[in-house]
């Protein structure tokens, strides 16, 4: 069951990832850190952008510094000038211009993240990987039930959310080239 769920958990967060990416601030990064948002309350997509293997490669190296100080934050703190402080140096140590770039290349890249099929690591679209997720749970005879309707509800919110289309259809082939890496460091929270 653990397998089945992980990524389920993984997907259904990525979704989430990208709508909490678009408000997403430097204020309100920390008060949202270990928080993402529910279906009912999704918020309004993040800014398309066409995205760069530079930004690529600034989000892989930005991400785990990143998650060493929001990790530490508690759900519902306030948010620390310190800390802001801190994230925004990251994002410039990695090629950014602040924060605000970062937080719309990681929703850009999420959106992406979101449609791709993890088997086949094609772009499918999210509400595929969404319907392919929930038959997955409703075949799965190892799951418990109440797991299983967790799940389930989890994945029908997420349905009624997919998300806009992908404006830039050359960041579908930049997110897949780099899929692998990509899952790992925005996905690993969730994956524990």
């Amino acid at each position: 069951m653990r397998e089945f769920v992980r990524p389920v958990i993984a997907a259904l967060s990525i979704v989430c990832l990208a709508a909490a990416m678009a408000v997403m601030s430097a204020d309100s990064a920390l008060a949202q850190a270990k928080a993402a948002p529910s279906a009912q309350d999704a918020p309004a997509p993040p800014k398309q952008v066409a995205l760069t293997d530079k930004q690529i490669g600034g989000v892989l190296a930005a991400q785990p510094e990143m998650d060493k100080i929001t990790d530490k934050i508690a759900e519902n703190a306030k948010p620390d000038p310190k800390v802001d402080a801190q994230l925004e140096a990251i994002a410039k140590k990695n090629g950014f211009a602040n924060i605000d770039e970062y937080d719309t290349v990681v929703g850009n890249i999420s959106m992406v993240l979101g449609g791709i099929d993890p088997a086949t690591k094609k772009y499918v679209g999210t509400e595929a990987v969404l319907k392919a997720q929930i038959a997955e749970v409703q075949a799965d005879k190892k799951m418990s039930p109440k797991d299983k309707k967790e799940a389930l509800a989890d994945l029908n919110d997420a349905l009624k959310y997919p998300g806009p289309p992908i404006e830039n259809k050359g960041n579908i082939d930049l997110v897949v080239k780099y899929y692998d890496k990509l899952s790992a460091v925005l996905g690993q929270d969730d994956q524990q």
